[in-house]
């Protein structure tokens, strides 16, 4: 049997006349860059997630990037972040001359361990960028109470987690000064490109990055800032509106599967050997993320088997040769390293069957009993 990890075809399938006439909207009015479709997202994520402003850009890593800007970082300050991410949380902070400060996991959760965040607040701090990793939010109330008075910014990377909870029912993006979604095709709400989104209900900051994303132009051609091209396209626009009515059923269709492996692991007396991520009713399981012994060997077998994996992350960012200079070493993030080597994501997808998931479950059972 072949099982993807994400199957994008089956989504198109079922909303394919919907696309296709959103798509034509745009090509008839030959308005491709910002403009009503632009404006309609902004107001519609703005809307699902309850906050005053979004403001749409090209990518998520732009949206991190220029979510940054509009704060001002750069060389001579620190952005707080976690080591185990993808590239982008660290790299837009690198990029505008600041210095990542990296901080270790809580390894039941994957994301930043948040009370490890104070001891790393520094005169020079900025900002703190946790990540909401894998679609669950992460903990953030010793991170707001240990910037209180300091005038430290906090920017959600919720790349991977429009439509996520904390464990107080707050929206992923909107616990912070700002939110950034990504649009790139294999998260939970993908375009058929690249883009982003920022949210915030401040509006000096939301008029600071819709200016930003236009070279720093207001008005045009007239420039007091430099900003960049960070604008959405129209095209993408539109086509994550039409996505975005059936989000919250996708998010159900995951929360679903997620469950259901936790009961195959169990039936398959399987919880000795993986570590399953616990659930949290906020959680949208943009990734079904677990640990498993000889992770590296399993992927192997489950590929022969037709099953596609992937690993978040194979390398921590205090691990990367482009970070060496900032001085870390192996074992400085003990929880991250581990979370490198041990973790797989499996396929978790709305449209995945039962009858896929129990093969997916029979042939990790199948390998560990091998090992035995």
């Amino acid at each position: 049997m072949k099982i993807p990890l994400l199957d994008l075809k089956a989504q198109y399938a079922s909303i394919r006349s919907e696309i296709r006439h959103a798509i034509d909207r745009v090509c008839e009015s030959q308005h491709f860059i910002l403009g009503p479709e632009v404006a309609a997202l902004e107001e519609a994520v703005a809307s699902y997630c309850g906050t005053r402003f979004a403001i749409g850009v090209s990518s998520g890593t732009d949206a991190l990037l220029a979510a940054l800007m509009a704060v001002g970082a750069g060389p001579g300050d620190e952005v707080i972040t976690t080591t185990y991410s993808f590239f982008a949380t660290a790299g837009v902070i690198a990029r505008l001359g600041a210095r990542p400060v990296f901080v270790d996991i809580d390894p039941r959760t994957f994301n930043i361990e948040a009370s490890a965040v104070s001891a790393k607040i520094t005169e020079r701090t900025k900002a703190i960028i946790p990540v909401h990793l894998f679609g669950r939010c992460a903990t953030m109330d010793p991170i707001l109470d240990a910037i209180t008075g300091r005038g430290i910014y906090v920017i959600e990377d919720a790349a991977q987690a429009i439509g996520a909870k904390d464990t107080q029912g707050r929206s992923a993006g909107t616990i912070g000064h700002m939110g950034c979604f990504s649009f790139f095709p294999s998260k939970n709400l993908g375009a058929f490109g690249d883009g982003g989104m920022i949210i915030t209900d401040d509006e000096k900051l939301a008029e600071a990055l819709k200016v930003l994303r236009v070279h720093g132009g207001k008005p045009k051609y007239h420039h007091r800032t430099i900003g960049g091209n960070f604008r959405l396209d129209a095209l993408q626009a539109a086509i994550v509106n039409v996505k975005l009515k059936y989000l919250s059923t996708w998010t159900a269709a995951r929360r679903r599967n997620a469950e259901r492996y936790r009961d195959l692991f169990n039936q398959a007396n399987l919880t000795e050997w993986v570590s399953l991520p616990d659930d949290e009713p906020g959680h949208i399981y943009n990734q079904f993320v677990a640990c498993f012994p000889n992770r590296d060997k399993l992927q192997a077998f489950l590929k022969e088997k037709g099953i596609d994996t992937e690993v978040y992350y194979p390398l921590p960012l205090h691990h990367q040769e482009c970070f060496r200079e900032l001085g870390y070493r192996p074992g400085n993030f003990p929880n991250a390293e581990a979370a490198s080597r041990d973790s797989l994501a499996l396929p978790v997808y709305p449209e995945l069957t039962e009858e896929q998931q129990r093969y997916v479950v029979a042939q990790i059972r199948d390998y560990y009993s091998r090992e035995d």
